[in-house]
Parts: structure tokens; C-alpha cells; sequence
């Protein structure tokens, strides 16, 4: 198969290598799916470059975890009905050696979700990691209907389907973005109220939208929020960080503690299999009705995944994807 690899960390140009690998065989519980598209996700990356000092994890990795395809062969145990349904892909290269920037991927079965035939795959590719993250930070705590929800960078890859999926689930969203000149590009169907972090009092102009403050609060940089945060949080809020500038950010502790919010960090790797399934699910049901979408950004062939992956790393609107070739 034409795969794309690395066996040594380091700059994308360097180290990534596209060529042929043997074909991959399903086993037990598992399936092969014939990649249409891999999506590209700031995780693939860090793991590429050794971020925060990690090392390889395996001799050699096929990246990225996120995909869209069909299945064409199952492992023993699988019923042998899913061969050729179109399905999108989460987790492949997580714990795993090798992921989805390559013409067949072997995952187990419940890692290849049925994308309904009215979806794209370039939709199907774009969920994964930032869908299932998107998920939790929403629902790990339960429903929201009827919640007020405040989703901070809700322009970025997570902040979008979180946006969405609370929309769906019933809440009202607020949404921030960095600059005011961002504000014109937000959906009124998702967003009720948008906020600019650059206006005069951001604080002021959430509590202008949630007097009583909001029961959830979508963390992209929980060290550049934490006092907004606390200001704007109903007693008994949620904060839901999945990432953070400041690797050791300062807390405004005992303000936090008389507020009693709770602080729920949540890292896509490791919730549990039970939750990521139902995340793919409502995930699925969704965007099937319509209510989610993915904000397309660039797209690569294979042969240029060193590219893809530089975009990915200099940032930019969208998600980065790379095609597969037959």
C-alpha cells in the first residue's frame, strides 16, 4: 500500500516518508478500512516533533488517527455485513503504531463509526479527535439542556463542534473569539451571543447575556481564562479545559472554591471507551440531521502530507486534510 511514515522525530520535511508498506491485515475484532481521506490534528504533530519531551513510541508510525473510507476486510469476530459500509475513523494511531495517512488502516471495529451516504467524507475525516474532545467537553458532566454555555476560540476545530453539539443538545451558546473582526463570522443559529476578548470588558459583556452566570464554560486557554472564567461562572459551574497556553497556569484558587466551580480537564486520548463510543454516536445523529458541520480548511494529496502538516503546526481556519489515492 502507499503509506506515508516517519522512524525518527523531528521537522515534517525531514522525517516523513511516502512510499509502499506491506498491506495490513485485520485480526480479531478488528477492521480494514480503504482511507478516502485522513484528517490532520495538532496532536499528530506534537507526536512528530516530541512535544513536551516524548519519544518514540514506536519504531516506526504511520500518522494521524482520523479518517474517512470504506471497509473492505474484517478480523474474525466482526460480522462480515460491514464489509463496504462507509465509515469515518477516530483513534487509529492512538496506542497504536499505525494510523490513517495511508491507503489501508486496521482499527477495532467500534473505531470505525457508519457515516450515513448524504455525509461527505471530508466531514466524516474532520471529526474524529476534535469531535469526540468537542463531546466531552459538552456532555461529561450530563445533558445541558436549558444550560447557558459559553464556548471560548468557538471559531477553532474543538470550539466549533462544541458549539454545535450544545446547540443541539438544547443549551444556548456563547461563544468568544480573539478579535473583534471575528465576530461578523460566527452562525447566529449556533452562537445566541458572541463576545470579543479584545473588547474593553469581556466579563461584562458575557454577564450582559448570563446575569446569573453560565453553568458550563468551554476551556481552549484555561491559563489566559481562569480569572474571566471564575467572573463569569454561575456557583456550581463546569469549567471544561481541553487545552491551555501556560503549561502551569495560575488559578484564582479560593475565588474558584467559594464559587464552587469544578474544573474538568479532558485530554482525547484516554476517556473511556464507553464515552467515546456514545460521543460517536450523537456525533453521527448530529451531523446527520444536519446540525453539525466541519469547517474545511486546506487540502493535500499524500505525496504533500510534509505541507499539511506545517499548516497544521502555523495554524489557520479549518481543518487541514490530506487525500488518499486509489
Amino acid at each position: 500500500m502507499l503509506a506515508s511514515w516517519y522512524d525518527e522525530q523531528g521537522p515534517a520535511a525531514d522525517v516523513l516518508h511516502v512510499g509502499e508498506l506491506p498491506d495490513p491485515t485485520a485480526g480479531p475484532g478488528e477492521v480494514r478500512v480503504r482511507v478516502t481521506v485522513s484528517g490532520v490534528n495538532p496532536g499528530d504533530t506534537k507526536k512528530r516533533r516530541g512535544w513536551l519531551g516524548s519519544s518514540m513510541p514506536y519504531p516506526r508510525v504511520i500518522p494521524h488517527s482520523d479518517a474517512a473510507g470504506v471497509i473492505d476486510a474484517v478480523g474474525d469476530g466482526v460480522d462480515a455485513h460491514r464489509v463496504g459500509q462507509r465509515v469515518w475513523v477516530y483513534g487509529a494511531q492512538s496506542y497504536r503504531p499505525f494510523g490513517t495517512a495511508a491507503q489501508y488502516s486496521v482499527v477495532p471495529a467500534d473505531l470505525a463509526v457508519p457515516l450515513p451516504d448524504h455525509l461527505s467524507d471530508e466531514l466524516g475525516a474532520g471529526l474524529g479527535i476534535p469531535g469526540v474532545t468537542a463531546h466531552r467537553t459538552v456532555f461529561s458532566d450530563g445533558p445541558v439542556d436549558g444550560q447557558l454555555v459559553l464556548v471560548h476560540g468557538v471559531l477553532g476545530g474543538v470550539g466549533s463542534l462544541a458549539a454545535q453539539l450544545a446547540r443541539w443538545g438544547g443549551a444556548t451558546v456563547i461563544g468568544t473569539v480573539r478579535h473583534g473582526s471575528d465576530l461578523n463570522r460566527l452562525d447566529p443559529a449556533v452562537v445566541s451571543h458572541a463576545v470579543a476578548l479584545d473588547g474593553d470588558d469581556p466579563a461584562a459583556a458575557i454577564r450582559a447575556h448570563a446575569p446569573d452566570g453560565v453553568h458550563r464554560i468551554i476551556e481552549v486557554a484555561l491559563s489566559d481564562n481562569a480569572d474571566l472564567d471564575n467572573a463569569v461562572a454561575a456557583n456550581g459551574a463546569v469549567i471544561a479545559a481541553y487545552a491551555t497556553r501556560d503549561d502551569r497556569p495560575l488559578l484564582p484558587f479560593w475565588p474558584m472554591l467559594f464559587n464552587d466551580v469544578t474544573l474538568r480537564m479532558l485530554g482525547s486520548d484516554d476517556f473511556a471507551e464507553t464515552a467515546k463510543r456514545q460521543a460517536a454516536r450523537d456525533l453521527t445523529a448530529a451531523a446527520a440531521v444536519g446540525m453539525l458541520t466541519v469547517a474545511i480548511g486546506d487540502v493535500y494529496p499524500l505525496e504533500k502530507i510534509a505541507q499539511a502538516q506545517d499548516r497544521v503546526d502555523t495554524g489557520g481556519r479549518g481543518r487541514v486534510l490530506v487525500t488518499i489515492p486509489n
